[in-house]
């Protein structure tokens, strides 16, 4: 069993763009969060895996952050059953430290485990040491909904 493409294509539109999935439930449809909030891009130096969070395998450069990114269209692009983002993702400047990260996370929290809800890899991957700032560019993170 497979998800239809309309389908494919509202579910990401929830969730990235915080908009209604029509004809679900009553006349309004699957309804969208009052508070459209964000996601969080991680960054991760191995897969996190099916069964990863948001922590599984993250960077952990000094100054490294998670980066929010509206549940709008300004922050997200979702076409066909596709999202990219709508501008570059630009993680803090690492101070000490290094490592290569290869795959980025889109989960719901700031910091600690959180849900991860999509991930994937990072092509190129980036070689992150000190004065060196990570950088996801426009349409460079792309999920898709199979």
């Amino acid at each position: 069993m497979s998800k239809t493409n309309s389908w494919e294509t509202d579910l990401l539109a929830l969730l990235f763009n915080n908009t209604a999935a029509s004809l679900i439930g009553n006349a309004g449809g699957l309804q969208p969060s009052s508070v459209a909030g964000s996601l969080y891009v991680s960054l991760h130096t191995a897969d996190p895996g099916e069964a990863g969070t948001q922590t599984t395998s993250e960077s952990a450069y000094t100054s490294y952050a998670r980066i929010a990114v509206a549940r709008t269209s300004g922050g997200w692009t979702v076409s066909g059953n596709q999202v990219q983002n709508t501008a570059a993702i630009t993680f803090p400047a690492c101070t000490a430290g290094s490592s290569t990260v290869t795959h980025f996370g889109v989960g719901t929290d700031l910091s600690g485990a959180g849900k991860l809800l999509y991930k994937g890899a990072l092509t190129p991957s980036i070689s992150v040491s000190s004065g060196i700032t990570p950088q996801i560019p426009l349409n460079g993170l792309t999920v898709t909904e199979d």
